[in-house]
Parts: structure tokens; C-alpha cells; sequence
């Protein structure tokens, strides 16, 4: 069965970690998806990050926003859930962090679910 090819959308200054971590449970040999990792340093020429963000999302079949205490914040994640939006790819937002803590959810990022490997399993099965 072919992998799904899932976009993570993430804080880049705060949560790279996360994205990290989602890349190594796409590498354990019963994954259903593979992370195009496309990360793009939003500093990058304005014009040029975005299309290269909405190049990636476009080839990718969903999008996965990881939840950090300031990713609700993070101008990056907002772009690309709007893309995603824009695209009408499928979306849904992961808890990133089990220590508690606060997390926000993004509006139109999709519902929202904590990390846990048998959820993300059935969710890009």
C-alpha cells in the first residue's frame, strides 16, 4: 500500500523538535504516511518561501500542523494552513508536547488530536 504524503506544518523557531520527531515515527516500518520535509526558514525572500510552501502542500495529501505553546503565533504555520485551506487539502492539528502545557488551535487547521501512534496511524491509513 503506498504511503501518504503528509506536509508538517510547524513553529520553526520554537518547535523544530516536533517536526523531528513526526519524521522518525514516518520511518518505523509499519507507517501508513512519509513526510515530504520541506521545512523553509520563513526569513527566506517572502515571495520565494511562499511559493515553495505552496508548491510542497500542493504535492503532499495532508497537512499536519504540530501544536507548540506559540504556534498559534507563528505567521509561517498561519500561511501554510491557509494554503491548505486555499488547496482544500485535509488537515488536523497534533499535540505536540505530553508535558501538558499550553497549546492553541489554529482556526481551520482541523480538528485537533494528541500524539499518539494508534491515532496517527488510523488517521493517514
Amino acid at each position: 500500500m503506498a504511503k501518504k504524503r503528509v506536509f508538517i506544518s510547524f513553529d520553526y523557531d520554537n518547535d523544530k523538535v516536533l517536526k523531528d520527531f513526526i519524521i522518525g515515527q514516518a520511518r518505523n516500518p509499519d507507517s501508513p504516511f512519509e513526510v515530504a520535509d520541506h521545512s523553509l526558514k520563513e526569513s527566506a525572500p517572502q515571495k520565494k518561501w511562499e511559493e515553495k510552501a505552496k508548491r510542497a502542500i500542493q504535492r503532499s495529501e495532508v497537512l499536519i500542523v504540530m501544536l507548540g505553546p506559540r504556534t498559534k503565533f507563528a505567521p509561517g504555520v498561519k500561511k501554510e494552513v491557509r494554503m491548505a485551506l486555499e488547496l482544500q487539502k485535509p488537515r488536523f492539528q497534533i499535540i505536540g508536547y505530553k508535558s501538558g502545557g499550553r497549546h492553541w488551535a489554529l482556526n481551520g487547521a482541523g480538528r485537533v488530536y494528541h500524539w499518539d501512534w494508534r491515532i496517527l496511524k488510523r488517521l493517514l491509513s
